[in-house]
């Protein structure tokens, strides 16, 4: 038996006394309240309700040798990222991975793979495929829908893949950034009860009055927290925090107890945060993850205080698992798999003859995900469109890792790079090489430094050229979590210090500039694509 002395924050009854935690194997036993003064404050462990664990570059072990340092216990983890390089298999290693360590991952199956047919990615997995994982014990949930126009439009693959989800009688993730009206409606009474996709109050406001369920995001790129929270309390019942895609020098700072903070610093109130932060995942999903109630397992942290949440304590299953900054949960050593195949590129593979004198320019929006659009006149040295360092409107470049075919080009304007090139082989949802530079032998040398490493980030300099290899699908590292965020922040603030950029995380949002489903206009291996009208728009006008 295991006895812990704190005090106890009831979420449901909405009380707070000191308390003697009982513990036997891995439940709660019993709560007893007691007469004497005790330090800290025990609450259910965060749940992060839609994260991809691909995006903060590590594998699932340890993501959570991390995350358990910020008193999450758990996570609804679409395991999209790898699917979209491996397929079934991708899933089922995460999936054996995460098994490894005391850390309660919830994946789901991922539904959209690949994520259109405009682009090329290294699997597919098809109504079967859907039919076989929605089988599995270990999948929770239907991953988020990012076909909102094959629901709308009743798509027959997009509708058997929905309705092997309900007869497996699976919650259903959502992904309609900006769908409103009849459409959403439609959306949603195809089963599909979430989204983390909001970037506008009154988009949530009008998705919660139709039943769906808001997550709200902030993750390394997308930053929708600030925007969203003015819907507690009234819509307590009805909102989930998630990170969504998180870098891992960002994970190493905190993790969903950065959002319980920053709410309660906005006057939210105490118990509608924790019911949000950890509780309503755990409810929605039908989660194996204990609320710090008798019977329950025994999930939960021990936080210095109510306001900033500083975690001294993590326990999953009455596992001591993070004690004072300290993880305690073992290292494991993994293989890496990966799918990649493509020959080195010459500079002149990325010259781009003009058509007109003017294009159709990207412009990233930082702490966004989707992007706005304008028209520039071209630049031309010698027959080749090129960038323009001055105006920030520099070339972009998709190179297709799973075969060698031309790069495909477009210019974007956000990145202010003054010199040389960032290149990244995590590229949503396909995973695809991006790049973007100041010239094309910059721009080459980043691409070749990828394909050398068979995936990763690379940011080339006039004098100086770094690399963070990813090995694992091209898109995750097996070594420890310090050393990969040490390594991500080096490589960051060369592309801000040196390089010249501007961005808040530069190689998150080069990574959702080809990603075809959030508007407006993107990039894939197969050319621009306007993510509005959900085609490909010439680049020259």
């Amino acid at each position: 038996m295991m006895t812990i002395k704190t005090n106890y924050v009831d979420i449901k009854k909405r009380t707070i006394f000191a308390a003697q935690i009982e513990i036997v194997g891995d439940k709660i036993v019993s709560i007893t309240p007691i007469e004497e003064s005790v330090d800290g404050y025990a609450i259910p462990g965060f749940v992060d309700a839609h994260v991809h664990i691909e995006s903060s570059m590590l594998i699932p072990s340890e993501f959570a040798r991390i995350a358990v340092l910020h008193g999450s216990v758990g996570t609804v983890s679409d395991p999209h990222e790898i699917a979209n390089v491996m397929g079934l298999e991708g899933v089922y290693y995460m999936i054996n991975n995460g098994k490894k360590v005391p850390f309660k991952f919830n994946f789901g199956a991922p539904s959209c793979v690949p994520a259109t047919s405009f682009e090329t990615a290294g699997a597919e997995i098809d109504v079967e495929g859907i039919k076989e994982l929605m089988s599995n014990k270990d999948i929770k949930y239907m991953a988020e829908m990012m076909n909102y126009p094959g629901v709308i439009f009743d798509d027959p693959m997009v509708l058997a893949k929905l309705a092997a989800a309900k007869a497996a009688n699976k919650p259903i993730d959502g992904h309609a950034p900006g769908v409103r009206g009849e459409q959403i409606q439609k959306y949603i009474q195809a089963g599909i009860s979430t989204d983390h996709e909001c970037f506008q109050l009154d988009e949530a406001l009008e998705k919660l009055s139709l039943g769906m369920k808001v997550i709200i995001r902030e993750g390394s790129a997308a930053k929708n927290f600030d925007t969203l929270i003015s819907i507690l309390p009234e819509h307590t019942a009805n909102v989930m925090f998630c990170s969504d895609d998180k870098h891992p020098d960002d994970l190493m700072l905190g993790h969903i107890n950065q959002l319980a903070a920053r709410a309660i610093a906005k006057g939210v109130p105490l118990f509608d945060v924790l019911q949000v932060a950890c509780v309503n995942p755990v409810e929605h999903y039908n989660l194996d993850i204990g609320l710090l109630q008798v019977g329950d397992s025994a999930d939960f942290a021990i936080v210095k205080d109510l306001e900033n949440f500083d975690v001294t304590a993590t326990y999953i299953n009455g596992q001591l698992v993070a004690k004072d900054g300290v993880s305690l949960i073992e290292r494991v050593e993994e293989i890496a798999i990966n799918n990649f195949d493509t020959d080195f590129k010459q500079v002149e593979d990325f010259a781009l003859t003009p058509e007109t004198k003017t294009l159709h320019v990207i412009k990233a929006v930082d702490g966004a995900l989707i992007t706005e659009s304008f028209e520039a006149p071209a630049t031309v040295e010698q027959g080749n469109t090129v960038s323009n360092t001055t105006n920030d409107v520099l070339k972009m470049v998709v190179v297709n890792r799973y075969s060698n075919t031309p790069p495909a080009i477009a210019f974007i304007n956000g990145f202010a790079l003054k010199e040389g090139a960032l290149a990244s082989c995590v590229g949503h949802d396909s995973h695809n090489i991006i790049a973007v530079g100041t010239d094309d032998a910059a721009i080459c040398k980043a691409v070749n430094l990828i394909i050398e490493n068979k995936g990763g980030i690379s940011a080339i300099g006039s004098n100086k050229e770094q690399v963070l290899p990813l090995p694992v699908a091209g898109i995750m590292s097996t070594d420890a979590g310090d050393i990969v965020a040490n390594s991500y922040s080096t490589i960051d603030l060369f592309s801000k210090e040196t390089l010249g950029c501007r961005l808040r995380a530069p190689f998150m949002t080069l990574s959702f500039m080809a990603l075809l489903v959030i508007p407006r206009l993107k990039l894939s291996d197969k050319g621009l694509f306007d993510g509005g009208d959900f085609k490909f728009t010439p680049l020259f006008v």
